[in-house]
């Protein structure tokens, strides 16, 4: 049975002064029964991963270089993060994949890198809205999965995030038959690709928050949530976290 996961990506938020929000989440959670992920900025991962070192939050990184070293001025390597106490790391984000022009192949490798390390790949597909305006939705995703995933990926070592990149940050909502078609869609693909597709987790992300949570994790095939700026208040985290819990 697949564990529940809430991951909370702060993007380019945070600083020392940030850790309180880490302490206090671990207080309103002393025992989670679902899985929690922080990805803070990688300035920020070692410090955190000392803080939770008692408590069953993990600590993971947003971004990991393809090659294990070399000289990458300013990249990070998946053995630099797992030394820095991440266990998971966010490969292939719209935001990435928009800002730095990441294609699929790129995102299967660094993807097949961090699993090589012993981490957790937390693969992030999504259509525009021009996608979905033109009806291509399911085709966008299916060629995602198809060339971000690379071959070594398990249940035990994949996570895929469903982010639709117009609901990132912009307050808009798929609706429930929305993100209910994707998310079906995405496990027929896991299951028709490997043979622990079934077990892998699939998270949604697009503005979520505590108000809307419970609607979606009622929603089958959906195992969490990747959040990006509800994450970063332990308050407002911590309520998405309760409606996973709940569901």
């Amino acid at each position: 049975m697949r564990r529940k996961l809430a991951a909370g990506n702060w993007k380019m938020n945070g600083t020392k002064s940030a850790l309180d929000q880490v302490e206090a989440l671990m207080e309103l959670h002393p025992s989670p029964s679902v899985d929690i992920l922080i990805c803070p900025p990688a300035t920020l991962v070692a410090q955190m991963s000392d803080r939770a070192a008692d408590h069953s939050l993990s600590i993971g990184g947003q971004d990991v270089h393809f090659n294990a070293s070399g000289a990458h001025t300013g990249e990070i390597s998946a053995q630099m993060l797992e030394d820095a106490g991440a266990t998971h790391v966010i490969v292939g984000h719209s935001e990435r994949r928009t800002d730095q022009a990441e294609d699929d192949a790129l995102i299967s490798a660094k993807s097949s890198a961090a699993i090589a390390q012993g981490m957790t790949a937390v693969i992030c597909i999504g259509e525009t809205l021009a996608d979905r305006d033109a009806g291509r939705t399911l085709a966008v995703l299916s060629d995602q999965l198809t060339q971000s995933i690379p071959n070594t990926a398990t249940g035990l070592n994949t996570v895929i995030a469903y982010e639709p990149v117009w609901a990132i940050g912009t307050g808009k909502i798929p609706t429930i038959d929305q993100i209910a078609e994707a998310h079906a869609h995405i496990r027929n693909h896991l299951t028709a690709a490997f043979d622990s597709g079934a077990d892998m987790r699939i998270l949604y992300g697009g503005s979520v928050k505590g108000s809307n949570a419970a609607e979606i994790f009622a929603i089958q095939d959906v195992d969490g949530a990747l959040v990006g700026g509800a994450s970063l208040k332990a308050a407002d985290f911590s309520a998405i976290i309760s409606a996973l819990e709940a569901a």
